[in-house]
């Protein structure tokens, strides 16, 4: 999954799905109608069973990919069924994401700065758009989702503005990263960007022979959780539902409450955030 940064032609806005119909208030989303959650979420029994794909990514992307698609859908689902909505995936590379979410009956879009992350066979329908300029009119979106974005963004805070604007009033906003300091911040090349970039990048590329995908500054950056939370929280557009380690199996909200500890035990940030109304 690659950042929404700068890369495509700013579009037509309205373009992809059109001005959005005149709409009395919208409630919020329904209850879910599918099956229950493959795990209870936080489990031990889920955060050993994604631990296992990830170190399986490299051999079997698409059973790692399509797992976690699952489960990030079971964790929409948490706030509200997806089937008959509209769902925005902004950055989902591949297209596993928006995939699961159109199985589970949505109105689901992809959204892809990077052509080339969309991968060998990609979805025909996805649209090569700037996260920073989504070709979308405003409150279009019933979920808003970008999953391990916002660390490969320059300006976080204008990428999670487009996010806000595209999604409806009482809609939902999903947003997860690996933060800096967590000990996959320098994802291929961690945990040794502890040490420094250059250092665990120079690093990576002895050990492998090929150079490194990241490059900090360029589609790699330091986002941290403290900053993160603070700027989120002092919008007056959406309200904070959950922020919440996306992995742990438990004590997924407190770790996020500990200055300093929450750096470098999240992991990966969760927030679930529900758009304010006008």
């Amino acid at each position: 999954m690659r950042p929404a940064g700068g890369t495509a032609p700013a579009p037509d806005r309205s373009r992809a799905l059109g001005d959005p119909a005149p709409r009395s208030p919208a409630p919020s989303l329904p209850a879910p109608a599918g099956s229950a959650p493959v795990w209870k979420d936080p489990s031990f029994r889920r955060s050993f069973a994604l631990f296992r794909a990830f170190l399986r990514e490299q051999d079997d992307p698409e059973g790692c990919y399509s797992l976690l698609a699952r489960d990030a859908a079971d964790q929409v689902e948490a706030y509200g069924g997806v089937e008959g909505r509209t769902v925005v995936d902004v950055g989902g590379g591949g297209g596993y994401f928006t995939a699961e979410f159109r199985r589970r009956g949505a109105q689901a879009y992809l959204f892809e700065p990077d052509v080339r992350e969309l991968g060998a066979k990609p979805d025909g329908s996805a649209v090569v758009a700037d996260g920073y300029l989504l070709p979308l009119a405003d409150g279009v979106a019933d979920v808003t989702f970008s999953s391990n974005v916002l660390e490969h963004v320059a300006d976080p805070q204008t990428f999670l503005s487009e996010l806000v604007r595209v999604t409806r009033p009482d809609g939902l906003i999903y947003v997860s990263f690996t933060n800096w300091l967590s000990p996959w911040g320098g994802h291929e090349w961690a945990p040794w960007h502890y040490l420094g970039a250059e250092r665990a990048r120079a690093r990576y590329h002895r050990r492998t022979g090929k150079p490194a995908k990241h490059t900090l500054g360029e589609n790699l950056f330091a986002v941290h959780i403290g900053p993160t939370l603070r700027q989120v929280r002092a919008r007056d557009d959406v309200t904070v539902v959950s922020a919440r380690s996306r992995y742990w199996p438990i004590l997924a909200s407190a770790v996020t409450r500990a200055p300093g500890l929450r750096e470098f035990a999240t992991w990966n940030l969760l927030l679930i955030l529900r758009r304010c109304p006008p």
